[in-house]
């Protein structure tokens, strides 16, 4: 990008490297999920309300020293009159089952009919609630899978209302997110560099011991003691973007209890944060071009009358807006900056049902009105106009991320070469992406990695990639499918994250066929 200053680590590389919360709804900047009547607390739910009923635990084979957790007993509560809650209790260290311990919040939304098990559902994040997307069971499975399962959501060990990790302050997220993400000088540098040392600290600080204990790894051992206290033998499980990789764990640590699982949106666990970073940026460009293309197929684009106008449009409306930032009514954040105006452009790339919103804010933003453009990023951010967020996820992404994947180094990473290789992936969102963030700094490290993710012996486990999705490029499912030795491929040819209840009838039965008989789909079916 002419006159960017030479690449340092950038603000949001590490929120747009895994982030994008799968499924990442669509509720506007005050939308956001119930609320469960059991009140949460730092470890989970309390226990006030009637208990409902309890689970028989199946605590065969539990591990040496976790007996007592295989075995524990879920007490039920009502909550929000339609759901019940509870709390699983889990060791914060599994190399220490006698030391302290947690609860994570538990939400059941009982099947409809005739129930034939648990089916554990996940959207992604990291740092999203599966408490929240239990909640939407309506919209997130079939009605005939609805009716055949319990639809089970957890919080993974740190987010939401599991003793979630906290490191800023809202007002210190508002900052953190409208931080100039690309800077141009080295005072912007310095402010930026800043910015993430202030963050690492600040959930060193805050998080104590657990934050060298929320990776992938131990939260799918925690996925094994719900399946166990859920008293099921084996794994039924559904999930989303970073949900597919926390299945896939789940899967390679404990293939002899994998039941029916969908990987929808599949990350591909071998990649390492660069080869991550890439992926996305490459993935965003594809998406962004759909969006123009759509944008200026319908007339009156205000990005311009064709294609390759249009693209173009979009870097240099970001500098624009970094240079002079645009005024915002009706939100705590009184200006569109640089950060928040990506943020606001990204999430459209999610789903092209908000194509239509992105074009009216950017239309919006050009007569000089940020408001529908902060609108989007509030949406993005799970924030609110009022300045609060709803749960932890923008800061429990970077606790995750930087165990399972920690900043690439070593004396052969040439920085500038990096991002020369972003920019020519996505000459939009390139000089974004190319950098590790607050991963750089990162206080701690993770006690136990996986290397091979093959889960040989594990059942058919079923994985789907949309190809143009932004966040979960396709190859990744194409990848995925092959690392594991049971894996079967579905491909949707379409727009957006994930597919499974958004896009066609030809993803969406033979899920369900998968779900509700067994039965499991041809390998490599094009949707």
């Amino acid at each position: 990008m002419g006159g960017r200053h030479a690449r340092t680590p950038r603000l949001l590389a590490s929120l747009l490297t895994l982030t994008l919360l799968a499924g990442c709804t669509f509720a506007g900047g005050d939308g956001g999920a119930p609320t469960p009547t059991g009140t949460a607390t730092q470890d989970g739910f309390s226990t006030d309300g009637p208990v409902t009923s309890t689970s028989t635990p199946d605590a065969d084979g539990a591990p040496a020293g976790l007996e007592d957790f295989y075995g524990q007993q879920l007490e039920w509560t009502d909550c929000e009159s339609l759901f019940e809650c509870a709390n699983l209790e889990v060791p914060v260290d599994y190399e220490d089952p006698g030391g302290p311990t947690i609860e994570l919040a538990v939400l059941r939304a009982g099947a409809s009919g005739e129930p034939q098990g648990s089916l554990v559902v996940n959207p992604g994040g990291p740092g999203a609630s599966g408490v929240d997307y239990a909640m939407m069971a309506g919209a997130v499975v079939s009605r005939e899978v609805r009716a055949a399962y319990d639809v089970v959501g957890f919080d993974p060990r740190g987010v939401a209302r599991s003793a979630p990790i906290t490191c800023f302050t809202d007002e210190q997220m508002d900052t953190f997110l409208g931080t100039d993400p690309s800077p141009d000088d080295p005072a912007e540098e310095r402010a930026v560099e800043g910015e993430l040392k202030d963050f690492a600290q600040a959930c060193e600080t805050n998080a104590g011991d657990l934050l060298g204990h929320v990776s992938t790894v131990e939260a799918a051992k925690d996925m094994d003691v719900l399946r166990a206290a859920l008293g099921e033998p084996r794994l039924t499980y559904l999930g989303a973007s970073y949900g597919t990789f926390l299945g896939t764990t789940y899967a390679t640590l404990f293939p002899d209890r994998v039941g029916r699982l969908v990987l929808d949106g599949a990350i591909d666990p071998t990649l390492t944060g660069l080869e991550m970073g890439l992926g996305q940026a490459a993935g965003f460009e594809r998406a962004t071009r759909a969006y123009v293309e759509n944008c200026v197929g319908g007339g009156s684009c205000p990005l311009g009358d064709d294609v390759d106008t249009a693209m173009v449009a979009i870097p240099a409306f970001l500098d624009e807006v970094d240079a002079h930032p645009l005024p915002v009514s009706g939100d705590t954040v009184t200006e569109l900056t640089e950060g928040w105006a990506m943020l606001g452009i990204i999430v459209a790339m999610y789903s092209q049902d908000i194509w239509p919103i992105l074009t009216q804010a950017l239309g919006r933003a050009q007569q000089g009105d940020g408001t529908l453009l902060m609108f989007l990023a509030n949406s993005y951010a799970s924030r609110h106009s009022d300045g609060t967020y709803t749960g932890n996820g923008m800061q429990a992404i970077y606790a995750v991320n930087c165990l399972d994947r920690p900043a690439d180094e070593g004396p052969d990473l040439d920085s500038a070469a990096v991002e020369e290789q972003f920019e020519a992936a996505s000459p939009t969102w390139g000089r974004y992406l190319a950098g590790d963030g607050a991963c750089e700094y990162w206080p701690v490290h993770a006690e136990q990695t996986l290397q091979d993710y093959s889960a040989q012996g594990a059942a058919p486990i079923v994985v789907i990639g949309t190809t143009r999705d932004p966040a979960t490029p396709y190859e990744w499912a194409e990848a995925l499918a092959d690392i594991l030795d049971s894996g079967v491929l579905i491909s949707y040819d379409g727009d957006g994250h994930t597919a499974y209840g958004r896009s066609n009838d030809c993803v969406d039965d033979a899920v369900d066929a998968y779900l509700l008989e067994g039965t499991v789909p041809q390998d490599g079916l094009r949707c």
